[in-house]
Formats: structure tokens, sequence, C-alpha cells
């Protein structure tokens, strides 16, 4: 049994991309998209049609329906290919608007229910902002289920999952990368890897803590830069992987053991914390890494939202 299926036994592998054509060799169950896939994806030669047509068809409408339409017609696509759920992002643009997060999130739903597909079938990714976090818990209040990205921090978890949102999506990679960029040449890769990785002992947090306290919000860990950091967290609820790095994992055939386990989690030692707003930005703030990177994030997004944009009034 290769590395990849032998994951799936003890997670939910999601894909990891908007490249849909990949995903018959690796059989995800789910999978995730953001503006920079998309915007990656839109610019090979296999995708392009889908951005004119979205484009033809719509030109008369306001740029940012046309950008959601776009959205949707690739999570159709993406559909047709897992049997599971497809997570399609808000722009990110709208991070610290909780207004505007909810009515593009129903308008995000509502195209796809005009092409047929199941709300149980969509997360709404909602950066987890605490505008975010009061978006989302609204939202799964109306029945539409998020996934809430951009997570850092173990403060965004907690809030999270007092908000009861689906899904979330805490990013080893981005967090493994902050603190190795920090300790500059004091970095030693190997004393850093597997559990001692940071971001692997970030989501290991937050699943402990959920599992041992019955948060029934799915932890999806997300980012990451090699398989160590994968294997690391074997055992979480699920695992949002690209392509690359579901191909090493399909060519090996090394043993994966369970990392992550409830019953474990159950047993340990952990204390309930609950956050209010005040609380939560004080925490938030006090986290340096979780707080440069949620704002390069949304920044980064942001940015590719634009270059949709652009890519759009061209078309």
């Amino acid at each position: 049994m290769n590395q990849l299926d032998a994951l799936k036994q003890f997670t939910t592998v999601v894909a990891d991309t908007g490249d849909f054509r990949q995903l018959a060799q690796y059989k995800p169950q789910d999978a995730t998209t953001n503006p920079s896939l998309i915007l990656k994806a839109v610019q090979k030669a296999d995708y392009a049609h889908l951005l004119q047509e979205t484009v033809e068809r719509h030109r008369k409408l306001a740029l940012d329906e046309i950008i959601d339409r776009l959205l949707v017609r690739f999570g159709s696509e993406i559909l047709q290919h897992v049997p599971g759920r497809v997570s399609t992002e808000v722009d990110a643009r709208l991070s610290f608007d909780t207004e505007a997060s909810v009515a593009r999130a129903e308008r995000i739903m509502a195209l796809y229910r005009a092409e047929g597909v199941a709300p149980e079938r969509i997360l709404i990714k909602v950066a987890a902002t605490w505008e975010g976090i009061q978006a989302a818990a609204r939202l799964q209040q109306r029945g539409i289920n998020t996934n809430l990205t951009l997570l850092f921090s173990f403060c965004q978890a907690v809030a999270c999952g007092q908000a009861k949102v689906q899904l979330i999506s805490p990013f080893v990679g981005r967090i493994y990368d902050w603190y190795k960029k920090s300790a500059g040449s004091a970095w030693d890769e190997a004393a850093q890897a597997g559990t001692n990785d940071p971001g692997v002992q970030s989501v290991r947090q937050i699943y402990q803590y959920y599992k041992h306290f019955g948060i029934s919000t799915e932890v999806m860990g997300a980012s990451f830069r090699n398989i160590g950091q994968i294997l690391a967290l074997a055992g979480c609820d699920l695992l949002t992987i690209s392509p690359e790095l579901m191909a090493q994992l399909q060519q090996s055939d090394a043993p994966v053991q369970r990392a992550l386990d409830p019953a474990q989690a159950k047993s340990a030692d952990i204390h309930p914390v609950q956050y209010d707003e005040a609380q939560f930005r004080w925490a938030l703030n006090e986290d340096a890494m979780a707080s440069e990177k949620l704002g390069e994030g949304i920044r980064t997004f942001g940015a590719d939202a634009i270059k949709l944009e652009r890519l759009i009034q061209s078309a």
C-alpha cells in the first residue's frame, strides 16, 4: 500500500487545487480552492475556456458577480471529480466586513443551487478574522457550512469552535515558513522536523483541544511544504494536500503510523478557554506569527483577486 492510500485509513484526503483534471489519479474525497489557485488554473490552456465562457455569458454583470460565477463554475466542475465537498472562498477584501461576507456567501450558495448542486457539498471559505468568524456563525445558523481559512493561532481555533463552524484550515506550512525565516541561520531543519515542526505542533494542539472537549468542528491541516508535515498529522480529521505532494505520497510505500488519536486527546490534561472580541483581538495581537501571516495571507489573496479581475476585464 502506498503512503497516500495508507493515509486515507486515518484521515480524509482533500485535494488543494483548482486543476481538477489532476484529481482522478489521487481519488481525494473533497477539494479546496482559493483565489490564488483559481488564478493559476485559468492561466493554463486547459482551463482558459472556462474564464472566456463565463465572461462572455455574464459580461453585463458587475465584476464581483462575474468572479463569483467563475468560482462556482470551477467548483461545479471539481464536484464532478470528487464524491464529497468543494470549498469556495469569499473575496478576501471582505475579511473585515461581516455583513458583506454573509451577503457574498449567500450569493455564492444561490449560484450553486442554480447549478443543481446540493448545499451539503459546499463549504464557504472565510478568513478567520473576528469579523469572518462572526459571519461564519451566522451562515452556519442559516444552514450554510463554512471553512475558516488563514488560521494560524490557537485563539482563532477556539473562537471558531465557539462559533460552531463546520471546518477550520490551520496553515501548517506558513507557520513553518515564519519560524524558519525568524530563526535565520540558527534554524535546524532536522531538529524542527516531524512532531517538532511548529506548524505541526499548532495543529496537534488544536486537534487535541477540540477532541478533548467534544467540539464538532472539523480540523483540516493545510498549506504543507513536505510530506513529513503531512505524515506527522496522520489521523487529523482531514488534510488538504497539493497534487505535487500527493504524487510523492503515492510513490512511496514506507509505513504510515497514526499520529493523532481522539482517544488520547480525551485523556489529556487540557483546560477550557473562551474568548470574547476584546480577548480574541488581544490574544491574536500577542501572537506575532499569527498576526503577520493572517495579514499577509489576506493581502495575497486580495492581490490575486485583483489580478483575476484584470484577466476578466481583458477577456
